[in-house]
């Protein structure tokens, strides 16, 4: 008898010990990947059912969770929709996803982060509910509508920023979406919102300011080339250069024209580089470009921050120089054509390393981290990133640029009582299909408080006559003067 008692007990405790073994690795060792496992309803209901913090611009929040009644608790919304979605993303309980700075500031939003810590500290000891933090953004709302409203129904993108600080004004992508219609909680409609989101070849769900496919630069990349001539020390914008009426490219049948056909100046076959740039000729940057090579003229666009990673904390396509394998592909290169990809991000943030005395500051999003009281838990503080040129070249380009809005081909972009600095572009991108449009720049030229990038895509409401005279200026104009308040 005490011999069966002694097998069953020792029975029992091989079954308590695996039970022991069993729920140890359960609860430590799988923890992690069970938690993670999209198909735990118990870890969706918990990150999708927070009280999730605001997002604010200008102390308006235009992300923003209310109390409903259902399994998640609380329902997103965003009070301006597609004004802002590029720059937000969107909270889907849907489709368990989350994008934009919902996602690069989720700790903060719901309220996970170690910045926050105390915070949670306090709700657990008063066992109140959980809150998501506040992250406070950078956006000017009157320099974003300005934005949006210049791209109207135009496919493209604006990015402005202050060239100081590095802090980003306003960030539009054309044509955006709404993020309301993705953050229901009916997976039926959300579903169907994303599939027609999904299927629209203008691609809303696509960030053009800092993603996408990138743009041919075009004459814009011309601040560039002069940078890396000025950089050289055997230009001054006063140096005479080549400037031919037309210009063929060695090893090719491609012959090169200036806009519109027109001689470049005077027609003399040389003009000083600050009206090569004001008048925007092409086959003085060519020449100039294949006369450099390409080492100089790519380590110039490295020091602009081509190539080089980048996160706002929104992640930035790197722009791309390409690599010219003829003399006649560096030519094009030099006047933002042939393999030369951009983004907006970038070429604003080459206008603000101009404007900023050749220092180019790090670009940011969010301005501060707040808990759910509203006190402040972090600032972003402005953060050098890069010296793209050095203070002369940096003046001497400015004050091309200034050539560029008061008697060439940027008179669109003039303000009253302030004085401008830009560049326009007209991208050529294959026969039959119309030009990207670009502006880019800055104000007052003096004193700057914002740099601007403008891209119209295919010339937009303009087609093939599009340029970045008529198409990209007057809304960079428009989004300048918003945030000057003029």
């Amino acid at each position: 008898m005490n011999t069966q008692v002694r097998h069953l007990a020792t029975i029992v405790a091989l079954m308590f010990l695996a039970l022991m073994i069993s729920a140890t690795s359960v609860q430590f060792f799988q923890a992690s990947d069970l938690n993670s496992d999209g198909r735990n309803v118990r870890t969706i209901y918990r990150e999708y059912g927070r009280d999730r913090g605001p997002i604010v611009v200008a102390g308006e929040a235009i992300a923003s969770s209310a109390p409903v009644e259902d399994v998640y608790g609380y329902q997103r919304s965003y009070a301006h929709g597609p004004l802002y979605a590029p720059v937000t993303g969107y909270f889907s309980t849907a489709f368990n996803d989350i994008t934009g700075l919902e996602k690069t500031e989720n700790d903060v939003l719901n309220g996970t982060s170690s910045s926050l810590l105390l915070q949670r500290i306090q709700t657990l000891i008063t066992g109140d509910q959980p809150q998501g933090g506040a992250v406070e953004l950078t956006l000017d709302p009157a320099a974003q509508l300005a934005a949006v409203e210049g791209l109207g129904n135009q496919r493209g993108a604006v990015v402005a920023m202050n060239p100081t600080t590095g802090a980003i004004l306003a960030m539009a992508s054309s044509p955006s979406f709404d993020p309301n219609a993705l953050a229901t909680h009916s997976r039926a409609d959300a579903q169907a919102a994303f599939d027609a989101l999904s299927a629209d070849k203008s691609k809303p769900l696509v960030n053009r300011a800092i993603a996408g496919d990138q743009y041919a630069p075009g004459s814009s990349f011309k601040v560039i080339t002069a940078a890396a001539l000025l950089e050289s020390g055997n230009y001054t914008p006063d140096s005479m250069v080549p400037a031919p009426t037309e210009l063929q490219l060695p090893q090719s049948t491609q012959i090169v024209n200036n806009p519109g056909g027109l001689p470049c100046g005077n027609g003399s076959g040389q003009v000083e580089l600050t009206q090569a740039l004001r008048q925007s000729c092409n086959t003085p940057f060519v020449q100039l470009s294949m006369d450099m090579g390409a080492d100089a003229l790519r380590k110039q666009a490295e020091a602009f921050g081509f190539g080089e990673p980048l996160e706002v904390p929104l992640t930035v396509s790197p722009s791309r120089f390409g690599d010219p394998q003829s003399q006649a592909e560096l030519g094009m290169t030099g006047i933002g054509q042939k393999d030369v990809r951009v983004t907006p991000m970038q070429m604003a943030m080459v206008a603000s390393a101009v404007a900023n005395g050749g220092v180019q500051m790090q670009p940011y999003l969010v301005a501060r981290e707040l808990t759910p009281d509203l006190e402040v838990v972090s600032t972003t503080k402005p953060d050098e990133l890069r010296r793209s040129v050095s203070e002369s070249t940096a003046d001497q380009l400015t004050q091309m640029m200034v050539d560029v809005v008061e008697n060439g081909t940027g008179v669109k972009a003039q303000i009253d009582g302030v004085q401008v600095a830009g560049k326009t572009g007209t991208a050529e991108i294959a026969k039959g299909i119309a030009p990207h449009a670009w502006f880019i720049g800055f104000a007052p030229a003096d004193k700057p408080e914002v740099a601007v990038a403008v891209v119209v895509e295919n010339g937009g409401n303009d087609g093939a006559g599009a340029s970045g005279s008529a198409t990209a200026a007057p809304i960079a104009r428009a989004v300048m003067q918003a945030v000057l308040g003029k």
